[in-house]
């Protein structure tokens, strides 16, 4: 069995790290820290766990509610670029709108975000938490690709990733495109995100309500939330309602078999 980790990661000068013992959860953690007045912006809890990669940054926005969870495409499009520098290059880093991430079509890991109930007097949220649980080794004895819809970075040719050097990269990745989005606003965000979507262009199944709604996916709107064409009608999902893995934008199998290749 493998020993949790017991050193402290090197993070950014902004950031400092906060490590959680298994089986605790780094999101909850930050968020109870957040809700308490404990925490405070740039405060990143990270697990301790050998087997999987997560951590969760606590956030005091200085936007409308509208535009915070722009955030969480940002942490996204981060991890991106964190993996693409420590995994080998013929690892596929995608995702399903709007927090499930892919390695090489099968679900890797999920991103995860909460907004404070209050606001100050700015109208922001008084802080924000968004995480990243990604699985860094398989935790069954099932062969690799036996389980088709999930994966881990071991399964895809990533042996060589240790979780502190990975915790280490995604956290300077972020604050890098933390700066951009300060600098240049969401567009960037926003390309670059798309560019890795499955199902993008294609028709796609989510959830309203309980209800599975089929349509094309357009794109996104300014903040982030799916753009959905069903049948001759325009519909706009809101990011905030599909913040689980079950309420996210799977392409349909079958009617997509056009764009393959």
């Amino acid at each position: 069995m493998n020993e949790p980790l017991n050193f402290n990661p090197s993070l950014p000068p902004l950031l400092s790290g906060h490590p959680v013992l298994p089986p605790l959860d780094p999101f909850k953690a930050a968020v109870a820290a957040a809700g308490s007045g404990e925490g405070e912006a740039g405060d990143l809890f990270w697990s301790c766990d050998t087997e999987a990669i997560a951590f969760a940054i606590v956030l005091e926005p200085d936007v409308q509610r509208s535009r915070v969870q722009e955030m969480l495409f940002v942490l996204m499009v981060s991890a991106a670029d964190a993996l693409g520098a420590i995994c080998p290059p013929e690892m596929g880093i995608s995702w399903n709108w709007p927090v499930a991430i892919n390695a090489n079509r099968a679900r890797l890991g999920t991103a995860q975000m909460i907004v404070s109930d209050g606001d100050d007097e700015n109208g922001a949220p008084d802080w924000m938490v968004v995480g990243l649980e990604i699985g860094l080794k398989p935790t069954s004895d099932a062969e690799p690709g036996e389980d088709v819809a999930a994966t881990t970075l071991w399964d895809e040719g990533g042996v060589e990733v240790e979780a502190v050097p990975a915790l280490e990269s995604l956290a300077r990745h972020f604050l890098t495109w933390v700066h951009r989005w300060e600098s240049d606003g969401f567009k960037p965000v926003h390309e670059a995100w798309l560019f890795r979507c499955d199902g993008y262009r294609k028709t796609v199944s989510i959830l309203d309500g309980e209800t599975p709604v089929i349509g094309n996916f357009m794109g996104l709107d300014n903040y982030g939330n799916l753009l959905l064409k069903v049948g001759e009608d325009a519909r706009v999902f809101e990011a905030v309602d599909h913040l689980s893995s079950a309420g996210c934008a799977q392409p349909v199998v079958g009617q997509n078999d056009k764009h393959a290749g």
